[in-house]
């Protein structure tokens, strides 16, 4: 692959200061067309038959889900996981350069992707597809700072009529009392606290090969795909090299790795 030139400085202070002021960063189509070919192939065939491991819809849940996985589309996939050892092709799009350096940027330095984390290529079948309310993922992840950014490629189009992704800009500098959040630790939406910044949400879309960066304290959410397509992402998350997970918790289940 032939080496690319480092961002512009003026792009990559203005990336920064989008990140910092609204917690994401969408980048239109960064990862290339050949990349993207052989990680579609490879979804194709680990979907039909399913090749596990896998998470089905019935595991979360949410409203829409099937009840369990006994119940029709209880076999719904709601992600593959272990995207990383699936295919090289994930493998050489996680820890390319375009994505190193953008996240050099966004978290101010040497960078490492958490195995532990996302790890996968998230699915949206029509029919059993569920809605997920809005959340943060640092909820599930313990390390010494919540500075973690996931990214999210777009395989094709995500919009709201098939359960793209939404967002609640600058949430992830806020702190919130813990009555604002739910028992589950989403975010209450009965509350009239909480009024203003349901009110803020964006809806984001992308088209294939679209990349959104997005902080770990960041509110999203999705609905339900309503179209007659799958719709299918791959996300990894990433950790400055100087935040370490906390020793015996999840997040420090498999080494980080760092990129270069």
């Amino acid at each position: 692959m032939q080496a690319q030139p480092p961002l512009d400085p003026p792009i990559a202070e203005l990336d920064r200061q989008r990140f910092e002021r609204h917690g994401y960063l969408v980048v239109r189509g960064l990862a290339p067309p050949a990349l993207l070919a052989a990680m579609e192939q490879t979804v194709d065939q680990h979907l039909d038959p399913l090749l596990g491991p896998a998470e089905f819809e019935a595991d979360v849940a949410y409203p829409g889900a099937p009840a369990d996985r006994l119940a029709p589309g209880g076999k719904t996939p709601r992600r593959l996981l272990n995207a990383l050892s699936r295919d090289a092709s994930f493998r050489s799009w996680a820890l390319s350069l375009p994505v190193a350096r953008r996240l050099e940027i966004l978290l101010g330095g040497p960078v490492a992707l958490a195995q532990s984390h996302h790890n996968c290529i998230m699915t949206k079948y029509p029919g059993f597809s569920s809605d997920t309310a809005w959340h943060q993922d640092v909820r599930y992840w313990s390390f010494d700072r919540p500075e973690l950014v996931s990214v999210w490629l777009a395989l094709g189009e995500e919009r709201e009529e098939n359960g793209g992704l939404r967002v609640l800009p600058g949430t992830h500098s806020h702190t919130f009392d813990r009555g604002r959040l739910d028992a589950a630790l989403f975010l209450r939406q009965d509350l009239e606290d909480n009024q203003s910044l349901l009110n803020s949400a964006v809806d984001l879309e992308l088209r294939r090969g679209d990349v959104l960066f997005f902080h770990g304290r960041l509110f999203h959410a999705a609905g339900r795909n309503r179209t007659q397509t799958v719709k299918r992402s791959v996300v990894f998350t990433y950790h400055r090299r100087d935040n370490h997970p906390i020793p015996g918790t999840r997040s420090d289940a498999y080494p980080s790795l760092p990129l270069a």
